[in-house]
């Protein structure tokens, strides 16, 4: 699906989208739609239509697998992500991440801000961004303002790993790839991860990496 500059309204590009059958097709790094600031939900997609977005992007995230997608990675340029992470992890990665389990959320229209000056730094990756993972420091604790798929406001507070996946799929509605914030000497391939750096904390990595953690 082409994400350049596309006269078509964006309710016959998502049912374009949707023709499809199967996993929707993820953008990768490079197409222009990652780099855009996304325009807000403002009725766009009728509910009907918004619905069957939402349950598209739903399905695409868990086929992926991943614990978050934003709608532009699906080459839409709009304010809505859905998030939500089983955390099947062991229990020491649980406790020194804070991956709790998080359900399925909508997020319409975030915003986030930090909650206090605390932050933590772990490797993350991104289904945009496919086979390399980097190490990102972000706010430990945030507060999100969005709305849900059914317009209702919402006003919460995210700590720990859920907190990281709101921010990450809300900077790419901002246009924000998660390596623009990564230490760079960190950037390691799948197979280094699961071979080399698979430790709770990334001091192991920073250590033979030569980054500050």
């Amino acid at each position: 699906m082409s994400t350049t500059s596309d006269p078509m309204p964006l309710s016959d590009r998502v049912e374009e989208l949707l023709s499809r059958t199967g996993p929707l097709p993820i953008v990768a790094a490079g197409d222009p739609v990652l780099r855009r600031t996304s325009e807000p939900f403002d009725g766009q997609l009728d509910p009907s239509l918004l619905a069957r977005f939402v349950t598209a992007l739903r399905d695409t995230m868990r086929a992926a697998p991943g614990v978050g997608l934003a709608a532009p990675q699906v080459g839409i340029p709009l304010r809505l992500a859905v998030i939500e992470d089983p955390a099947p992890v062991p229990d020491e990665i649980r406790e020194v991440r804070g991956r709790v389990p998080l359900p399925f959320r909508v997020l319409v229209n975030p915003v986030y801000e930090p909650v206090g000056p605390a932050r933590a730094a772990f490797f993350e990756g991104c289904l945009s961004v496919p086979g390399w993972q980097a190490v990102v420091a972000r706010p430990a604790e945030v507060r999100l303002l969005a709305q849900d798929e059914h317009g209702s406001p919402v006003d919460e507070v995210f700590t720990g790993w859920p907190a990281r996946i709101v921010q990450h799929e809300t900077d790419h509605l901002d246009g924000t790839l998660y390596l623009d914030r990564a230490e760079p000497r960190s950037l390691s391939s799948n197979e280094a991860m699961a071979e080399r750096w698979a430790q709770p904390t990334p001091a192991e990595a920073a250590k033979w990496l030569g980054f500050r953690w």
